[in-house]
């Protein structure tokens, strides 16, 4: 069996024939059949064919390791073939050697190296160091020569080879001595590659099934058929044994017919040619193809038995004897290829005879759409194939137009470099000729030689000169350099002081136009409804007010931190408040917003990034738990929540689980799938990715959706849920991180039964939630008490999607950092700090509607993710989770006492009204009966 990297192997049609493998491994200095016949050069400058036995690392489980294959070498795709003997019919497999790279490791085993493909890595070994040398130069010099010789057309190779023929040869010569200058020419090692190693009898393995490729079981089986056929012919037509040179050997296979596509092929008689040919079955065509492929293996092997000895006489006898066992498991082999193509043959009658046999025409017309279903198919399978050939026909194009920038700039490299070589060569002939000359020969006058040697002098002093001067320009220009690098940080040290000054002026700008329509609100809720020309000019002032922009009044300002409409996730920087009334508020609920990022940008975000980059690996630790409860910066967070969510699930999270659901929810439909259709329009419509139509969020929604319905069956869905992986998607982006995010917080982080049919633990928790409010805030609670107020109706919501409809998104992630490392704990604080954070506000309000209609839009206006913080975390204390826990177990005990008492009233109320005489008084009939009756 192959290793798993290796490629399925190419079509014999594509890959080198029998004829070529054979002919490479028979000699490699034989040259091919139509040089030969010319003797267009001498024999001496052939190339040699690349080829020998090499072990190859592959395979699977118990028969992983290493595999005896005969590799070959092809100039023309330049790919090197490996089959499992030198004497099989069509190769295994291929390795692209034209974008390949060599790697030999000093510490691997001896004759180890590796060839690396974009695709795969192959491993091989050779017999020793010397041989597995000269396998990487060869290789190393067809990959060069494979890139620089142009493409040559099938017609007339060597015409087009003739032009170009000294260029090239020149640049395969300096390539060949760059390679060279690195490693010495390995010379061929004797019997080990080329002819002499295909001569040698194939190594052996210590187990047979070891050394056969299961993953290409199919060409194992056709090359053993292609041999054994080979053996029959050669043993019809009158050969001997294989030790015996019998001359009669060759006679048949010269009187064979020509191949139809062999050019030479004497043409047929018109008459034949025009009679029509029956067309040929599938197994038919395997066994022709098979014999048409080994036709040349005889005149190879016996090239091989020439002039050999006693004993490879014998060692051939045992391999023709093994080959011969094996006869009978290819026979074997073929009585089941042909039974499958009997059976397709049955099954194709058995479909006419239906045709021919239909009593109605609507029988046959539906045979017949059954027929044009499949031709449609197939041809929309070629069209896409088609679509397919020409992307890749585009892709070459590319890459041979990257090929050909790569080859001129390699032509002017080289140009330069023989430009160099010519001058160098001067030179040192200049030097060869003045050190040859005797000294006591004066070349030219003394005169001359004084002038000459002034001259030198004169030179000398201006080139001092010049030096100097250039000195002096160095030493200036590194001072200006030094000097504008200095003013450069000044200037950018001032202009970073002007922008947070600016930054500063901006926020307090926003907080003065938000005082200023706060108290535009003041007093329109003190004026009221009242006609008066001073509510009807403040009308016009709110008017105004609303309809002024920013952007407009800054347009000459300089943008520090501009606040979009949407932010950095997708919601809503403005809220979208139904009621007219609360417009104003929106507005100044958003220059609260502008105000507080731009006083915190540079205070407090910056810091906090520096402490997340510099943290590294995530440990539990206490500041870790600090860093959480300030909020993890925006390009952490992703990383941090995975680590959380991680962290939660390890014994849960199980590979693959998410698909496998996936499968399931798509081949079968849950019952919760109308509902969750139903809630995905729902879920944040103030957030642009689940509103888009282009986004596709609201798909990968319904995904993990659906994937959870069938992970949780006990839960299924829940009106709730759709937020909380939405929340997930929209930090994590990943359909499967979401998923699991979602998991980890109904199954690990929240109570049990917290999102069941009747939310036993939910209203559990609000009751623990109305204990700590009595306890930490004592007068708001008198002052709900007192007007009747229900925090429940607004809280549970709160604790059910985690603040996640309350919030605004930067206050809503700073929770949920804090949330996934801390538990259900950091909500009652977050809840207690909210209430505790608008505390006067509430106390101002004296009706219970308007107390009502404020709690559902007051947690939108907490624009201060500092104070929030610090208030949940610092003001709230001693906050023990012993005692949250006794507080659930006490108010749990009462709950389901409640649901009992229920339960039983229930049963006893059914009971009663079944014992009751079911007969209805007269006159108290319902419409319906009333209307049957008519």
């Amino acid at each position: 069996m192959e290793g798993a990297q290796e490629k399925p192997p190419e079509s014999s049609s594509s890959a080198p024939g029998s004829g070529q493998s054979t002919r490479s491994a028979g000699g490699s200095e034989m040259l091919p059949p139509e040089e030969s016949e010319g003797c267009a050069r001498p024999l001496e400058t052939a190339p040699k064919k690349l080829c020998g036995y090499l072990s190859k690392f592959g395979g699977k489980g118990p028969l992983r390791g290493w595999k005896s294959r005969w590799f070959f070498y092809d100039e023309r795709k330049c790919h090197l073939y490996y089959s499992r003997t030198a004497q099989d019919a069509n190769p295994l497999d291929s390795i692209d050697l034209s974008s390949a790279v060599f790697d030999c490791k000093a510490d691997a085993e001896e004759g180890t190296f590796e060839i690396k493909t974009p695709s795969r890595v192959i491993t091989l070994k050779a017999a020793t160091k010397q041989v597995m040398l000269y396998w990487l130069q060869q290789l190393q010099m067809k990959r060069w020569e494979f890139h620089n010789s142009p493409p040559v057309p099938p017609a007339a190779p060597d015409a087009a080879l003739a032009g170009n023929e000294p260029a090239l040869r020149l640049e395969l010569e300096q390539g060949e001595a760059e390679l060279q200058e690195f490693l010495c020419p390995v010379k061929t090692p004797p019997g080990l590659v080329g002819a002499d190693a295909a001569l040698q009898p194939a190594p052996t393995m210590p187990l047979a099934l070891q050394n056969i490729s299961l993953k290409h079981l199919g060409t194992e089986i056709q090359n053993t058929m292609c041999n054994i056929r080979g053996n029959r012919q050669a043993q019809g037509t009158g050969h001997g044994p294989p030790g015996e040179d019998s001359p009669q050997s060759r006679e048949p296979q010269k009187e064979e017919p020509p191949s139809p596509s062999d050019p030479s092929a004497p043409e047929k008689d018109p008459v034949e040619s025009l009679k029509p040919t029956p067309k040929p079955s599938l197994t038919a065509n395997l066994i022709q193809k098979a014999k048409r492929q080994n036709s040349t293996f005889p005149l190879f092997t016996e090239g091989l038995t020439r002039n050999r000895t006693a004993s490879e006489k014998a060692l051939a006898l045992e391999q023709q004897v093994l080959m011969l066992t094996k006869e009978l498991k290819s026979q074997k082999e073929l009585v089941r290829i042909l039974h499958k193509a009997l059976e397709a043959a049955q099954q194709e009658k058995r479909v006419t005879s239906a045709y021919l046999a239909a009593a109605e025409d609507k029988d046959r017309l539906e045979l017949v759409r059954h027929k044009v279903r499949q031709i449609v198919e197939l041809g929309r399978r070629v069209e896409a194939l088609e679509q397919e050939r020409d992307s890749l026909a585009q892709t070459a194009s590319l890459r041979e137009q990257e090929l050909q920038e790569l080859r001129q700039h390699v032509q002017l490299l080289m140009d330069k470099n023989e430009a160099k070589q010519q001058v160098i060569c001067k030179l040192s002939e200049k030097l060869t000729q003045d050190s040859l000359q005797p000294p006591d020969k004066p070349l030219v006058p003394p005169d001359a030689a004084d002038s000459d040697f002034l001259s030198q002098q004169e030179k000398m002093e201006h080139l001092k000169d010049d030096m100097e001067a250039y000195r002096t320009q160095n030493r200036f220009l590194n001072s200006e350099i030094h000097q504008v690098t200095k003013i450069w940080r000044k200037v950018a040290e001032k202009e970073r002081a002007l922008l947070m000054k600016c930054a500063y002026l901006q926020a307090r700008n926003c907080q003065v136009e938000s005082k200023y329509l706060a108290g535009l609100r003041g007093l329109q809720e003190a004026v009221g409804s009242e006609a008066s020309e001073c509510a009807e000019l403040l009308r016009q002032l709110i008017q105004e007010a609303l309809q002024w922009e920013a952007s407009e009044a800054s347009s000459d300002a300089v943008e520090l931190s501009p606040i979009s409409e949407y932010d950095e996730y997708g919601f809503l920087t403005v809220p979208n408040y139904e009621v007219e009334d609360l417009k104003l508020l929106a507005k100044i609920q958003a220059l609260e917003v502008r105000s507080h990022h731009l006083l915190a940008h540079e205070a407090m975000e910056r810091p906090l990034r520096e402490r997340w980059a510099a943290l590294g690996e995530l440990a539990p630790s206490m500041e870790l738990k600090q860093l959480l409860r300030m909020g993890v910066s925006q390009e952490h967070r992703p990383r941090v929540w995975r680590w959380l969510v991680h962290r939660r699930l390890q014994h849960l999270q199980v590979p693959g689980r998410y698909q496998e659901l996936l499968s399931r929810s798509q081949t079968c439909k849950h019952p919760a799938a109308r509902q969750i259709e139903l809630d995905l329009n729902r879920t944040f419509p103030n957030n642009k990715h689940f509103t888009c139509p282009t986004s596709s969020l609201p798909d990968k929604l319904r995904r993990v959706l659906l994937a959870f319905s069938w992970q949780n069956p006990s839960i299924g869905y829940c009106q709730g849920l759709n937020r909380l992986a939405a929340i997930a998607l929209l930090v994590l982006d990943e359909e499967e991180s979401a998923f699991w995010c979602l998991v980890a917080i109904v199954e690990t982080i929240m109570p049990a039964d917290y999102y069941s049919k009747t939310l036993t633990a939910s209203q559990v928790d609000q009751r623990v939630l109305q204990d700590l409010l009595s306890e930490k805030l004592p007068r708001l609670m008198a002052h709900l008490g007192q007007h009747r107020v229900d925090l429940s109706f607004i809280t549970l919501n709160w604790f059910l999607v985690v603040f996640a409809d309350s919030l605004i998104s930067s206050i809503l992630l700073q929770v949920w950092d804090a949330f996934l490392y801390e538990g259900t704990k950091v909500l009652f604080r977050y809840a207690l700090a909210i209430f505790k954070y608008n505390e006067e506000e509430i106390m101002r309000l004296q009706d219970s509607l308007e107390i009502y209609q404020y709690l559902r839009f007051f947690t939108k206006t907490i624009c201060n993710s500092r104070k929030l913080m610090s208030i949940a975390f610092n003001d709230m204390n001693p906050f023990p989770m012993r005692q949250l826990r006794q507080l659930r177990t006490a108010h749990r005990e009462r709950l389901e006492a409640e649901l009992r008492e229920l339960e039983q009233l229930k049963a006893e109320y059914l009971e009663t009204r079944a014992t009751l005489d079911p007969v209805m008084p007269e006159g108290c009939t319902s419409e319906d009966e009333g209307d049957g009756e008519a």
